[in-house]
């Protein structure tokens, strides 16, 4: 194999609201914490167990951090792409210390709100989650050109609404 990916999903809550900063360049960046659990039952004892992993993400791309900023919050759903990234640096004691995240950057990244218990959303926003994304939308503002789609595999860049069953079917087929 010639090639290779890194590339990471994520469903999980936001453990606090998120912090922004502007780097030295201007630029803003997010960075935020997402934990997600798995849960099963004990064959032994038949109890319910639960393990929580909590992952560290940042957030580079301009127009993910804007939404970040205005809609993610604590205990916020999301759904997550972007690559794995470990980065090197040292503590006050100058030892060397090792952290990896989650980083959102490019057009490679997406960020989708699953649930519309968002501070700043509207009554009218549908459950089934918003799309920001930048995929494919090399020109425009990426986080928000994503918008208006709702279902989680739209949103892949295009601003065009979901199609309906009932529009697939009708046709002129007659019979």
């Amino acid at each position: 194999m010639s090639g290779s990916l890194n590339k990471v999903t994520l469903i999980g809550n936001v453990g606090k609201d998120p912090e922004i900063r502007a780097m030295q360049n201007g630029r803003s960046v997010a960075n935020f914490s997402v934990a997600t659990t798995e849960s099963w039952k004990d064959k032994m004892t038949g109890e319910k167990r639960e393990k929580t992993e909590w992952h560290n993400v940042v957030v580079f791309a301009e127009g993910l951090v804007r939404v970040c900023q205005n809609y993610v919050k604590k205990g916020t759903k999301l759904y997550i792409e972007g690559q794995l990234q470990t980065r090197k640096w040292q503590d006050q004691e100058g030892k060397d210390r090792y952290t990896t995240e989650i980083v959102l950057q490019n057009y490679n990244s997406t960020l989708i709100l699953l649930d519309s218990r968002n501070g700043g959303m509207n009554d009218n926003s549908r459950s089934d989650g918003f799309g920001f994304n930048t995929q494919n939308t090399l020109g425009q503002d990426s986080a928000y050109a994503a918008a208006g789609t709702a279902a989680l595999g739209a949103g892949q860049g295009d601003s065009q609404p979901v199609p309906s069953f009932a529009t697939e079917l009708d046709d002129d087929i007659p019979f």
